[in-house]
C-alpha cells in the first residue's frame, strides 16, 4: 500500500524521491560482512579468539554513559560465554573523568591483564596508550569519537571513520563497534548463543547516544526493536517492567525517555559497574533489585537537574536580555554527573552552544558542552585547545577540563566563533514543518503508516507537520510546566501538548501550529495527540526572502492571494480549494514570479 500523501511529501522534502531511496528507509538491507569494511577486524578477532581458547583475562575498558555501559556489558557477556575471563574497567566520573587513564592501565597490569579492549573511548587516551605500550600490553581500540591527526599505536583500531566513505558502518556509535566485534567473533567461533542479547544492548546504546539512524544502525535497530520487549537480557526486562512498557514492541522514544535515562542515571550519580551487572545478571530477583536502584537514582537525577537548571537560567537572565553567543556558566557546587543534561536544556531554550562547568577541587573545572545542529563543538574546542587541559567529543556534544584562570580566554574565543555562526543562522530557533495536515487527517490510519517510517532519530527525525487556522477551545498549564490545549477545525477536535512551555497560557484564539504526531498512553488507554513544537497567531501574510529582496504575500480573503514586491508592485491571483491558482496578470507567468507564488501558497498553507 502506498504511503499517504503527507508522508510521501515528508520523504520527498528530505531528498528521498524514488523507490530505491525510499526502500532504504522502509526496508533497509542487511549490513555486509564487516571484515570487508574494517581493515583491523580480522586481527582483533584472531587475538580475542586466542584469549577465549586460553581463558585469558581481558580488560573491557568502557565509559560511564549509556553507550559505554551497554558496550561494556555486550562484550563482557560475549567473552564470558566464549570462554575468556573479562575484567570490567570503567573510570569513576567523579575521580577519574572520561576515558582510559594511566592509573587504570597500571592497576590492570598488576592484576595480570595483558590485553585491553576499549569501548566507546580510547582515541584521545594518548598517555594511557603509551603506558600500555611500555608495559607490553596489547590494545584493541574500539571507539567512534573524533580520531586524532596522529596514528594510534595499538594492536587493532576499529572505528567508523576507518571504513570506506560509503560504508553503512560509518554512523556506528560505541556500542555499534562493540556489536561488530562481538558478532564477528561469535561467528568465527561458531557460537551464536554468545551474542543472544547483543542486538538488544545495541539498540539501547545506539539510541541513547543519538547515533544517526542510517546504514547499519537503521537495519540493526529496525530488527532489534521488534524483539526488544522479549529480550533474553533479564536486566532489560526488569527495566521495562518498571517503566510499564514490557508488553509491546518498543520504539526509539521508549528507549530515549524511559530506559536510557534510568541507565544513564547510574553512570551520572552512582557506580556504572552496577549497570554492567544489571545487563549481564542471570538471576531475575537480582535483576529487579538492580533495576530499582537505577530507578531510584533516576529520580534523584531529575531533582538535581531541575535545581541546577533553575539556577542556570537565573544566571543567564541576570546578565541581561540577550545571552552571550556561547553560553558558559560555572558553579563549584553543580554535580558533574548531570551538567550535560542541563546544558542540553539551556541549548534548546536559548538556541546557543552551551557549556556548564563545575569545580574539580584542584584549581580546574570540568565542563559538559552541547551545541545546536550546525555548530560543530568538537571543532570549536580543537581551535581553542591551547586553553584546555584535555577535551574530546562529537560535533553536538563534548567535554573538557580547564584551569580556572583560562576560562575567560576560552569563553572569549568561543564567543567569537558562536557569534559568526549566529550571524548566519539567526537568533530564533528554526522550526521547519515538512507537510500540511488538517486535524481530521490525524487519525489511526495515518498513524499506522507513520509507524512504517520508524525508527526515528538523528538523520531520520520524526516528521514535523503543521496545521493552519486552528481554534483554541481550551488552553491550560499542567503539572510540570507543560501547556495542554484542545484545538478544533470544524467538527474535529484534537488534544495538543507543549512540553516545558515557557510562554504565556494566554494563547490567541486562532493559531497555526507546528507539531509531531504522538500517541498518549495512560491507564491502558491510547489517544492521538499533537506534540507542539511552535505556534503563532493564525497568519494571513508571509515574507519571502530571495536574492537579498523581501516579498510579501497576503491572503486575507478566501480564494485570493496578493504578491507585493519591494517596489510595492502588486500581482493578484485566485486560488482554488486544491491549491491551484490562476491570474489575469501576465507577470504571474514568469518563472521567477511563478516560484514566488508557489512558495507563498505552501507557506500560507493554501497548498498541501
Amino acid at each position: 500500500m502506498p504511503l499517504a500523501l503527507p508522508l510521501r511529501a515528508v520523504l520527498f522534502r528530505r531528498g528521498i524521491k524514488d523507490g530505491i531511496a525510499a526502500a532504504l528507509i522502509l526496508e533497509p538491507p542487511k549490513p555486509p560482512d564487516p571484515c570487508d569494511h574494517f581493515a583491523d577486524l580480522p586481527k582483533a578477532i584472531k587475538r580475542l579468539q586466542k584469549a577465549c581458547i586460553e581463558a585469558e583475562a581481558v580488560a573491557i575498558c568502557g565509559d560511564y554513559d549509556a553507550d559505554g555501559m551497554t558496550s561494556t556489558a555486550l562484550l563482557v557477556a560475549t567473552l564470558t560465554t566464549l570462554g575468556a575471563n573479562p575484567v570490567t574497567a570503567i573510570p569513576s566520573r567523579s575521580s577519574d573523568g572520561y576515558g582510559l587513564n594511566c592509573s587504570m592501565v597500571t592497576r590492570l597490569h598488576e592484576q595480570g591483564v595483558r590485553l585491553l579492549v576499549t569501548v566507546d573511548n580510547g582515541v584521545s587516551a594518548y598517555e594511557a596508550l603509551q603506558k600500555a605500550q611500555s608495559l607490553s600490553m596489547e590494545v584493541i581500540l574500539t571507539d567512534h569519537h573524533t580520531l586524532p591527526d596522529s596514528p594510534l599505536e595499538v594492536l587493532a583500531l576499529l572505528h567508523p571513520a576507518t571504513t570506506p566513505q560509503d560504508s553503512p558502518y560509518r554512523s556506528l556509535a560505541g556500542v555499534g563497534m562493540a556489536y561488530v566485534l562481538a558478532s564477528s567473533l561469535a561467528e568465527e567461533m561458531k557460537c551464536q548463543q554468545a551474542v543472544a542479547t547483543s542486538k538488544d544492548l545495541f539498540c539501547i546504546g545506539t539510541v541513547a547516544d543519538m547515533a544517526p539512524l542510517t546504514g547499519a544502525n537503521r537495519a540493526l535497530l529496525r530488527e532489534g526493536l521488534n524483539n526488544l520487549h522479549q529480550s533474553h537480557c533479564k536486566g532489560l526486562r526488569a527495566l521495562q517492567r518498571l517503566a510499564g512498557i514490557e508488553e509491546r514492541p518498543l520504539t526509539t522514544e521508549d528507549i530515549g525517555f524511559q530506559l536510557a535515562p534510568r541507565i544513564n542515571a547510574v553512570g551520572r550519580l552512582g557506580d556504572p559497574l552496577q549497570v554492567v551487572e544489571l545487563l549481564t545478571v542471570d538471576d531475575e530477583n537480582q535483576a529487579m533489585y538492580l533495576a530499582r536502584q537505577c530507578d531510584l537514582l533516576n529520580r534523584q537525577r531529575k531533582d538535581l537537574c531541575n535545581a541546577i537548571e533553575a539556577e542556570a537560567i537565573a544566571l543567564v537572565e541576570a546578565e541581561g536580555d540577550v545571552p552571550t553567543p556561547f553560553l558558559m556558566l560555572a558553579q563549584q557546587h553543580w554535580h558533574h554527573g548531570v551538567i550535560g543534561i542541563v546544558a542540553t536544556r539551556l541549548m534548546e531554550r536559548y538556541h546557543r552552544p552551551t557549556a556548564l562547568l563545575t569545580g574539580e577541587g584542584d584549581g580546574t573545572l570540568r565542563a559538559s558542552v552541547r551545541a545546536p545542529s550546525g555548530f560543530a563543538v568538537d571543532a570549536a574546542l580543537k581551535g581553542c585547545s591551547e586553553h584546555l587541559e584535555r577535551f574530546g567529543g562529537h560535533p553536538a556534544a563534548a567535554g573538557f577540563t580547564i584551569r580556572a584562570e583560562n576560562v575567560g580566554a576560552l569563553h572569549k574565543q568561543l564567543n567569537e566563533q558562536a557569534a559568526e555562526w549566529l550571524a548566519k543562522v539567526g537568533d530564533e530557533i528554526p522550526i521547519s514543518p515538512e507537510a500540511l495536515l488538517n486535524l481530521h487527517q490525524v487519525n489511526w490510519e495515518l498513524w499506522k503508516e507513520h509507524q512504517t517510517l520508524e525508527p526515528f532519530g538523528v538523520s531520520h527525525p520524526k516528521p514535523i507537520f503543521w496545521a493552519r487556522d486552528c481554534v483554541v477551545v481550551k488552553a491550560q498549564r499542567i503539572r510540570g510546566g507543560h501547556l495542554q490545549m484542545l484545538l478544533a477545525q470544524g467538527d474535529c477536535q484534537m488534544r495538543a501538548i507543549a512540553w516545558r512551555w515557557r510562554g504565556s497560557v494566554d494563547i490567541p484564539e486562532r493559531i497555526d501550529i507546528a507539531f509531531r504526531i504522538n500517541v498518549s498512553r495512560w491507564q491502558g488507554l491510547e489517544r492521538m495527540q499533537l506534540e507542539t513544537l511552535a505556534l503563532r497567531a493564525h497568519c494571513h501574510e508571509v515574507q519571502l526572502h530571495r536574492h537579498g529582496k523581501t516579498y510579501r504575500c497576503v491572503s486575507e480573503k478566501p480564494g485570493e492571494i496578493i504578491l507585493i514586491n519591494p517596489n510595492h508592485e502588486v500581482i493578484k491571483a485566485s486560488v482554488s480549494g486544491d491549491g491551484q491558482f490562476t491570474s489575469n496578470d501576465n507577470r504571474a507567468k514568469h518563472p521567477y514570479v511563478l516560484s514566488l507564488i508557489e512558495d507563498s501558497l505552501l507557506a500560507l498553507g493554501l497548498r498541501p
